[in-house]
């Protein structure tokens, strides 16, 4: 039986033991080798996208074989109410079900690299806080975190457990009738495809607890900027590494891109571990076309240890 902690992420709880991303093959094995002997002895920055999370259920935007979706847009929430009724409707369906995602193993290997040295910090493009969960500490999440929402008139954050209590009060047996009519297919901001409009017309939307004002998810919507601080602290991380991985990124947008636009332009070396082709192999050292958690638990095991360090020379105390 799988042991379980708290998670502290959307997750509610977490694998302590995920399941094996198993041995890589001869292929698999001579490319992986290459990146080894790039990233050997160099402090790393690790850039991740959702590519990452999919071995833990949650779909990707664009990864190969995702359906095509088109993301509600920061002007579009704010402009209309109907909008924001249809956004938290879905989103409602999607939290139940996201929620009891799981860290898979290459979550668990960026979190046994940090705990090596081998990492300068982890930036993430992925909002569901697996990497948290994970055991992960020194984290960006670029564009957020699903595990709370913000309140637009003051600026408070609440917890979005809390919130999914208040929107199953507000609307009871919801979600079992939304599964009914047909869920069409998740998205990895919890966003869920219903069939059903007047369903979606019959959902009552939650406001902020302590003024009334808007809610929406703490996250970076398309056509919002990420906050400056957190992009001059990935930045930072960046510069402090010898080197960018890239996992699990199709690097579609500039938030990410810019990362590896600026790894390559100060001379450090860029891989890039992807399902598909990215925006950034243009500047990748090497690019691998291999599943995401394989190849970090691999490097977790084969990149030599850099947290032990070497005993001072000359006079000791005493």
């Amino acid at each position: 039986m799988t042991s379980r902690r708290p998670g502290i992420g959307m997750t509610g709880f977490a694998s302590m033991e995920p399941v094996s991303a198993g041995d890589p093959g001869p292929t698999e094995l001579a490319a992986l080798e290459q990146a080894r002997v790039i990233l050997a002895s160099k402090k790393l920055a690790v850039l991740t996208g959702a590519g990452l999370s999919t071995d833990s259920g949650i779909p990707d935007y664009r990864g190969p074989g995702s359906a095509p979706r088109k993301p509600m847009t920061y002007q579009e929430f704010i402009a209309s109410a109907d909008n924001r009724r249809r956004y938290w409707a879905r989103n409602h369906i999607g939290w139940s079900h996201l929620r009891h995602a799981d860290p898979n193993a290459g979550h668990v290997a960026v979190a046994r690299m940090e705990r090596r040295g081998l990492l300068s910090g982890l930036i993430t493009q992925n909002v569901d806080r697996l990497h948290e969960d994970a055991g992960s500490t020194n984290v960006v999440d670029l564009h957020g975190r699903f595990d709370q929402v913000i309140c637009l008139a003051n600026g408070h954050t609440f917890s979005r457990q809390l919130l999914a209590a208040i929107l199953e009060e507000l609307n009871p047996g919801f979600v079992e009738a939304a599964l009914e009519a047909g869920v069409v297919e998740m998205a990895p901001d919890a966003d869920a495809t219903v069939e059903d409009p007047e369903l979606i017309r019959s959902f009552v939307v939650a406001v902020c607890p302590a003024c009334g004002g808007t809610l929406k998810p703490d996250f970076v919507y398309f056509g919002e900027n990420v906050p400056k601080d957190r992009v001059e602290r990935a930045y930072s991380m960046v510069d402090q590494a010898d080197a960018l991985l890239v996992a699990g990124s199709s690097l579609t947008v500039m938030s990410g891109l810019r990362f590896v636009r600026h790894a390559a332009k100060t001379g450090k070396p860029v891989v890039i571990i992807n399902k598909g082709a990215t925006r950034g192999d243009e500047f990748a050292a090497l690019k691998l076309d291999l599943g995401v958690s394989g190849a970090l638990d691999f490097l977790a095991r084969e990149l030599p240890d850099l947290s032990l360090e070497p005993a001072p020379i000359g006079n000791s105390p005493g």
